[in-house]
């Protein structure tokens, strides 16, 4: 443990296909993971009745004095990953545990086996799944009925290649036993000649597809995309994709961690001497095979996607601005430069989320050339 931050081990880029797929815990190592095993027991995947008396948060919310109006911070959690580095830490001076290969950091989530927990302020110690269940109307106002918060954001650090893979469908998902995922992918730098592995070059028939992977050439069928810092790219769930090496990307996607492995470059896992599991008739029932040559997003003015999932804009903030109309809630992630948000700040790489009821909305840049992702919930 570094700085608060528990740093797991597990052996998949993003789940096993099991629908429970529970990682391998290197160390639990929170200071509170004993009070919230005891949360996620009593809550665990039941939405919960709004309760009748929130007095303290709603006075809290309501005193221009309290910090509970500013922004909500959360611990990030480390995922250790063959295929990651350490790049987290020279980027946004993230505190990495020691001698270990981070691939990601999620940064905001509410899964059984994954929590995040407020790092300061009046809430400090809280659960997401604590403010999703127990506080829904003053945190995030008026949003879809769900047992959890629907997304999970995470920062992506692939020095290597990671596996060529596919997510399931709702349809597809309920009859493999798993969750459906789209996501979207923000490309935050990129070494020279990186890309993104989406989609295909040409329609394939399943067939062709199966034939490429037992002569180990499937990978000529996909299509590839050069990427540069900037980039965007939404991945419906069906759509075959891998992120190449030399990407350092933000992950914004359906809480899910159902994900099919198809092909995995022959790698040999070094902590256990053997080629990972792959997927390949699960990831078969999910893949378009009709999805030919997709493009990276063109934004339309500082709209990066808009779907019942998310809403996602690219801010270039000049001046200060309001995160979201009162009684929405809003999540802002720091591109470039620096901000604030009432006594909260943030730096390239961190997140926070703005409560929909908290009177501290004005985003003020603190440094030139200030950038964001902007994320909110259609309602």
């Amino acid at each position: 443990m570094l700085g608060g931050h528990d740093a797991r081990r597990a052996d998949e880029d993003h789940a096993e296909p099991n629908q429970q797929w529970q990682p391998v815990f290197d160390k639990l190592s929170h200071s509170l993971v004993g009070r919230l095993c005891q949360t996620l027991a009593k809550h665990d995947g039941v939405s919960q009745k709004r309760p009748t008396k929130s007095a303290n948060l709603k006075s809290a919310i309501h005193n221009p004095k309290s910090e509970l109006g500013s922004p909500l911070a959360f611990e990030p959690i480390f995922m250790e990953r063959m295929w990651g580095g350490r790049r987290l830490e020279s980027e946004f001076q993230k505190k990495l545990p020691p001698q270990k290969r981070i691939g990601e950091s999620w940064e905001i989530v509410d899964r059984a086996d994954a929590q995040s927990v407020v790092s300061s302020g009046p809430m400090r110690g809280k659960t997401l799944h604590e403010l999703w269940t127990q506080h829904r109307w003053e945190v995030f106002g008026k949003v879809p009925e769900t047992p959890r918060f629907p997304l999970l954001f995470k920062i992506l650090d692939a020095q290597e290649k990671l596996s060529l893979q596919v997510h399931p469908p709702g349809n597809v998902a309920s009859r493999l036993g798993g969750e459906p995922k789209s996501e979207f992918w923000y490309v935050v730098a990129a070494d020279p000649g990186a890309e993104l592995f989406v989609g295909f070059r040409e329609p394939i028939t399943r067939d062709r597809f199966e034939k490429g992977l037992r002569k180990g050439t499937v990978i000529d069928h996909v299509h590839r995309i050069a990427v540069q810092a900037g980039d965007a790219v939404f991945l419906p769930a069906g759509r075959v994709h891998a992120i190449g090496a030399g990407n350092l990307l933000i992950e914004i996607q359906q809480n899910s961690d159902t994900t099919y492995r198809t092909f995995d470059w022959n790698r040999i896992d070094p902590a256990t001497g053997t080629k990972r599991n792959l997927h390949v008739e699960q990831a078969i029932q999910c893949i378009d095979f009709e999805d030919v040559q997709p493009r990276l997003i063109e934004a339309e003015g500082e709209l990066l996607v808009s779907n019942s999932l998310f809403e996602i804009r690219k801010w270039n903030l000049d001046d200060a601005r309001e995160a979201a109309p009162l009684r929405q809630f809003a999540i802002a992630c720091c591109l470039t430069g620096n901000l604030s948000c009432g006594k909260s700040k943030l730096a390239p790489g961190e997140f926070f989320l703005i409560s929909a009821h908290s009177e501290e909305r004005q985003l003020n840049p603190l440094a030139p050339d200030t950038s964001l992702l902007r994320i909110t919930i259609p309602v």
